[in-house]
């Protein structure tokens, strides 16, 4: 369990990630935002980067645990596979700045060694979905709808929920049609 003021310090920076970029999240304007002293930042985080992988984490593990919860009732398979993808895509746009800024950090290597660990989290999850459908090779399918996701996911921050996109994304899965409910 973190820290309340750890807590209170990723969720003044997640709050901050809503009203401006990466040059915007400084240090300053987290500790205001947190109503923290500054030195009380470095009680939790060694430097900046540091806090950029802690919002980095809580973002996707918000996501990863509403995409558990979603397809929890559901077998492996297509079904799965679709609504695990849309519950990942529809949690990127509802926190769009979170994402983006996100995407801003990607070139500071411990956030990408995370980025990378995290995909990694989403592909697994896939796997049994590509696997009950029958595909030969379901770990690296699995792999590649993770990255096809991601990209999705930034094509929607510039464009909004994007159905082209998705049904690419169906048809690269060969889950096109919608799922009967």
């Amino acid at each position: 369990m973190s820290h309340p003021t750890r807590q209170a310090l990723v969720d003044a920076g997640l709050d901050l990630a809503t009203s401006g970029g990466l040059n915007r999240l400084t240090v300053d304007a987290v500790v205001n935002k947190a109503g923290v002293a500054k030195g009380t930042f470095y009680v939790h985080f060694p430097d900046r980067t540091a806090f950029l992988v802690a919002l980095h984490v809580q973002f996707y593990e918000r996501l990863r645990d509403a995409l558990l919860q979603a397809i929890a009732p559901l077998s492996p398979g297509a079904e799965r596979l679709r609504k695990s993808m849309e519950t990942y895509l529809d949690g990127c746009l509802h926190e769009r700045a979170v994402k983006a800024l996100l995407l801003e950090a990607r070139s500071e290597p411990l956030i990408a060694a995370e980025v990378q660990r995290r995909s990694g989290e989403f592909a697994a999850i896939a796997q049994a979905d590509f696997q009950a459908m029958g595909w030969p090779d379901a770990e690296i399918s699995a792999r590649f709808f993770a990255a096809l996701g991601a990209e999705t996911a930034l094509v929607e921050l510039e464009t909004g929920r994007n159905e082209a996109a998705r049904r690419a994304l169906w048809r690269f899965a060969r889950i096109e049609e919608a799922p009967q409910e």
